[in-house]
């Protein structure tokens, strides 16, 4: 956008003026003519032969799409709206998807080696056998996506996608992401006394206990006392809610922690929150 400060021009330039700010004016709008009308030939292009490498396609509509095996590779697809396309088996190796929507797109053994996922929305969309190689999915907004290898990920966002799992209902898919998180950081305390609160919620009391006395150790390790007194007062609580009825033992209590519990688990991922 072109903006001309009056002041700068003299009385004897009005006419002047008004000439220069018409052919202003006019340029960008042709340009923008000339740039639309590349973008729809390379959007031609991808649509008849699934091959388009380094094409311009910001912004592109490609709702529904079929793009099975389509070749990408370093194409300009910010802004482009993806949803619920078929791209498994494509190459998008080094493409620019900043702020495109993949939501609910099936990327089943695509390659994304080295693509710019910044602000990309790949929620729901289904990732296995994918290529992440160099990608990351740390300024992505990817809960409910399936099938992230751990590879792709760092322990703060599994831990998220795992609480928020969690919170939703979805213990196992929960538990899945806990072990992604240690897989990467066997030391990641966080995950658990969260795996072990999952445990608790499927009957798994054995694997319960022995996560949380996992994360009391680490807790206690790296000097995290608000863990730590969090991890003792879970194992309290289990051995209080195990104890047969007639010495008193009882669920109530312990839910009323697991939940207090939960509370502070969350201040572990909320750096993250912004990645749902």
């Amino acid at each position: 956008m072109v903006i001309i400060n009056d002041n700068q021009y003299s009385y004897f330039e009005t006419m002047y003026k008004s000439i220069a700010l018409t052919l202003l004016l006019s340029l960008p709008l042709n340009l923008s003519l000339v740039g639309q009308t590349e973008d729809l030939n390379h959007l031609q292009q991808l649509l008849s032969t699934r091959k388009c490498t380094q094409c311009d396609l910001s912004g592109s509509g490609l709702v529904q799409s079929n793009l099975t095996g389509a070749k990408l590779n370093g194409a300009n697809l910010v802004g482009a709206n993806l949803s619920q396309a078929n791209l498994s088996g494509a190459d998008l190796s080094g493409a620019n998807l900043t702020g495109a929507s993949l939501f609910g797109a099936n990327l089943t053994g695509a390659n994304l080696t080295g693509a710019i996922l910044t602000g990309a929305d790949l929620r729901g969309a289904y990732l296995n056998n994918a290529n992440l190689d160099n990608t990351k999915l740390d300024t992505a907004y990817v809960q409910g996506a399936v099938g992230i290898p751990s590879s792709a990920g760092t322990p703060e966002l599994f831990y998220g996608l795992g609480m928020v799992e969690g919170k939703q209902g979805r213990t196992s898919a929960a538990i899945e992401n806990f072990n992604k998180a240690l897989t990467i950081n066997s030391e990641y305390a966080p995950a658990y006394l969260a795996r072990a609160m999952a445990h608790y919620r499927l009957g798994q009391n054995a694997l319960a206990a022995q996560d949380a006395q996992m994360a009391s150790t680490l807790f206690q390790q790296q000097g995290n006392t608000p863990g730590y007194e969090a991890a003792e007062n879970f194992i309290k609580g289990m051995e209080i809610a195990l104890k047969p009825r007639e010495q008193g033992g009882g669920n109530a209590q312990l839910d009323q922690m697991v939940q207090g519990i939960g509370s502070l688990l969350l201040q572990f991922v909320l750096p993250a929150l912004g990645l749902f």
